[in-house]
C-alpha cells in the first residue's frame, strides 16, 4: 500500500534527477472538454520507470542495502530493464537484467548500450521473475520489482503529481495498465483530487479480472502491447490502491490501440510504444466517454519502439 506522501518522499528523493516531462493540450473540438498529454514518453530511457527505479534504488542505498560489487537485478520486459540499468549507472553500480524471449531487440540494444548485463530466456515476463528472485538470493544485489514494490510505485506516482501542478486539475486521467505500478503511484498522488481510469488491453486485462475476483489473478497474456502491458497478474500493490481509491478499469482492442497510436502519430507527431497508446484508445475508440466539460488527462507513458512499425 502507498500513499500520497509516500509519492511526495518520491518526488523528495529523486528530484534533480528526473526530467520534468511537457504537457500537451489535445486539438480543440475533438472532446467534449479540454484533454492534456502528459508526455512521459520523453522521460530518461524512454518510459515513466525511470522514476520509481531512480527512488528504489537511491532508497537502498539510503539504507545501506546497495552493494557497489554486485548492485542491482531486474526482471523486464524491457523498460523496467533500461531504467533500473539507467538508475544503477547513475550510482555507479552494476545491473542485471532478466528478460525473455520476446523482448523486442531495440530495448535489448538499449539495455546492453547503458552497460546492463542481459540475460534472455523463457517465454514471458513470469520465466523472467523467477530468474531475477534467485539471482538477487545468490548474491545480494537489491531486487527491482518491474512494478509490484512500494518505492517503485511511488516513485512512479510523481508524474501525478507533475500533472496537477502542470495543468491545474484534472477531473480524470487516464492511464495505462500492466502490472498496475504506475495505476496506483498515479492513483495516490491524486487521490481525492482527481479519478483515475485505468485502460487495460483486452488481451491481457490484469486490473478487470482482480476486480472481478476480487484479488489478482492470473490471466493469459498476449496483443499488440504484450511487451509492455504483459505482465501475467496485477501486482498487490496496484490491487489494494485500486480499490482504495475507486479506480475504475476499461479495455481497449488491439485494433483500437493500434489505431490511437498511430492517430498520435498523423495528428501530433508523436511516437509511443503500443502500451503507451492504449490510454488514448480509451478516448478513440469510445471505451471511456468524457462529460461536457470534463477536463481529462492521457498519460503517454513510454517510446521505446521501433518507428517503422508507424507505416
Amino acid at each position: 500500500m502507498i500513499t500520497r506522501a509516500d509519492v511526495e518522499q518520491a518526488a523528495r528523493r529523486t528530484a534533480g534527477l528526473t526530467r520534468l516531462t511537457p504537457v500537451l493540450e489535445a486539438d480543440p473540438g475533438d472532446f467534449p472538454g479540454p484533454v492534456w498529454f502528459k508526455c512521459e514518453f520523453m522521460q530518461h530511457t524512454g518510459t515513466f520507470k525511470a522514476r520509481g527505479a531512480l527512488n528504489r534504488v537511491l532508497a537502498a542505498k539510503e539504507r545501506g542495502e546497495l552493494k557497489p560489487d554486485v548492485g542491482v537485478v531486474v526482471a523486464s520486459g524491457g523498460n523496467a530493464g533500461l531504467a533500473n540499468a539507467y538508475a544503477a549507472a547513475q550510482l555507479g553500480v552494476p545491473a542485471t537484467v532478466f528478460v525473455p524471449d520476446a523482448a523486442p531487440a531495440v530495448k535489448v540494444r538499449k539495455l546492453k548500450a547503458i552497460g546492463a548485463a542481459v540475460v534472455q530466456g523463457g517465454a514471458e515476463y513470469a520465466d523472467a521473475y523467477q530468474a531475477a528472485i534467485e539471482h538477487a538470493r545468490e548474491t545480494g544485489a537489491v531486487y527491482c520489482h518491474a512494478y509490484d514494490q512500494p518505492e517503485i510505485a511511488a516513485g512512479a506516482g510523481t508524474v501525478g503529481l507533475e500533472l496537477l501542478d502542470q495543468v491545474g486539475g484534472v477531473d480524470t486521467v487516464l492511464v495505462a495498465v500492466g502490472g498496475g505500478g504506475l495505476m496506483a503511484g498515479i492513483a495516490a498522488a491524486v487521490e481525492g483530487r482527481a479519478k483515475v481510469v485505468a485502460v487495460e488491453p483486452e488481451s491481457a486485462p490484469t486490473l478487470n479480472a482482480a476486480l472481478a475476483a476480487g484479488k489478482p489473478v492470473d490471466v493469459p497474456v498476449s496483443g499488440v502491447d504484450a511487451d509492455s502491458l504483459g505482465a501475467r497478474r496485477l501486482g498487490d500493490i496496484g490491487f489494494s490502491v485500486a480499490v482504495r481509491a475507486g479506480v475504475e478499469s476499461v479495455l481497449a482492442s488491439d485494433a483500437a490501440i493500434t489505431e490511437a497510436r498511430l492517430k498520435l502519430w498523423d495528428s501530433y507527431r508523436i511516437i509511443v510504444e503500443h502500451g503507451a497508446a492504449a490510454a488514448y484508445a480509451a478516448l478513440t475508440s469510445g471505451a471511456y466517454a468524457p462529460g461536457l466539460g470534463e477536463r481529462v488527462a492521457v498519460i503517454l507513458c513510454g517510446a521505446n519502439t521501433d518507428a517503422a512499425t508507424l507505416t
